[in-house]
């Protein structure tokens, strides 16, 4: 266990978690205790029942969400359990509370049956006004997702797969602006005549995520590689979402390992596992590459060792280098702006733009910047703003 790792564990102990409920009107006298209970409560239940829409009104609906898990794959640990993850999911709801002011509760199931997630997610939606999906395991999350965003009338995202893809999305447009690499794409219809080789190693929740927005923004020529090589479309062993993504990359039908894929690659984003990418590997790609070694807790290479090799922006999901691209700068804005826009489904274009203001934020990107911190007072109501009905 390093220094880091000991320090958390006493701090954890120290306050027995990281999360509180405290409440938000007086409780110090009887008067307020009819006001905030019985008998004063009796009409607002009355209201309520003759108009449900009134909750967000007169109720936390307005402003909660539910932090859900399975404990199937939790950062870089992967099947440990929903006890196991509680720690994590405590994180997200103090981060919502820090950054977002939105109040988020971890709710960790002791399940990892699709169906009965389904079915106790659905159960206690009325207490909240949007849910979000958190470290659930490929396949089973795609189902979850769709079925849960069809069936329920409030917000669902899964966080591993959109909000990583959002900060992916404005590290790589601010990183192109820095490596200059063939012109930066103005927009959708200028960018999908570009020949930027995207490498995504990873074909998990977060792979096929970032890999669907970079298609809708516009990139072409990505290869998208899992544990078995690259996803091409006659590849036999492929099905449903991974199927679905390999019809759409690899135009050139590479097959063979991450090596093969990377000759001749711009830009390798890595959402796998640690040291997987080697030196060697950035050599065969083209001068100046982008790497985004986002494996958390270690990264597939370590900073030092791919600048040493040539790399011009490199990128980990760590805060402890330059360039951090985690999902933890994004999902606060993006439930913000839903729930002050009463957004009930978010849109490829929603999360496009959200990309595009973030990157923004950046007016001079250079090799060690190329995204604004996660404290900056203004990246939740820049991100916000793209996640409206009217975009």
């Amino acid at each position: 266990m390093d220094k880091l790792g000991k320090q958390s564990l006493l701090m954890h102990k120290k306050f027995g978690g990281k999360l509180a409920i405290v409440s938000k009107v007086p409780l110090q006298t009887a008067a307020d205790l009819s006001l905030a209970y019985t008998p004063g409560v009796g009409e607002i239940c009355k209201i309520v029942a003759s108009n449900a829409a009134l909750a967000k009104t007169y109720t936390i609906k307005r402003n909660t969400l539910a932090v859900v898990t399975d404990g199937s794959a939790v950062l870089g640990l992967g099947n440990i359990g929903p006890m196991a993850a509680l720690p994590v999911m405590e994180g997200k709801a103090i981060l919502h509370k820090k950054f977002a002011d939105i109040d988020a509760f971890p709710i960790c199931l002791d399940t990892q049956d699709v169906e009965k997630i389904i079915e106790t997610v659905k159960m206690i939606a009325p207490v909240f006004g949007a849910i979000q999906l958190e470290d659930i395991s490929a396949p089973r999350c795609f189902e979850i997702e769709r079925r849960l965003q069809k069936e329920l009338d409030i917000v669902v995202l899964h966080d591993d797969q959109h909000s990583t893809a959002v900060a992916v999305l404005a590290a790589l447009i601010n990183s192109l602006r820095v490596v200059q690499a063939r012109g930066l794409p103005k927009s959708k219809k200028q960018a999908e005549g570009l020949h930027y080789q995207i490498v995504i190693n990873g074909a998990g929740a977060a792979g096929i995520g970032i890999a669907n927005l970079l298609i809708a923004y516009g990139f072409k020529n990505l290869i998208v590689v899992d544990s078995k090589g690259a996803l091409y479309s006659s590849r036999a062993d492929l099905r449903d979402e991974k199927l679905s993504l390999a019809k759409k990359t690899n135009p050139q039908r590479i097959k063979g390992s991450l090596f093969e894929a990377l000759k001749k690659a711009d830009v390798f984003i890595g959402v796998s596992k640690a040291g997987l990418l080697k030196p060697a590997m950035i050599k065969l790609m083209n001068k100046k590459p982008i790497i985004f070694a986002l494996a958390n807790p270690v990264p597939e290479i370590m900073p030092a060792e791919a600048a040493r090799v040539g790399a011009m922006t490199v990128a980990t999901g760590r805060s402890d280098f330059p360039n951090q691209i985690n999902n933890a700068l994004t999902f606060p804005g993006i439930f913000r702006g839903a729930l002050d826009n009463n957004v009930r489904l978010i849109t490829q274009k929603m999360l496009i733009k959200a990309a595009e203001n973030l990157a923004a934020m950046v007016k001079n990107p250079s090799a060690k910047k190329i995204l604004p911190s996660l404290f900056d007072k203004k990246v939740v109501p820049t991100i916000a703003k793209a996640i409206k009905n009217d975009i």
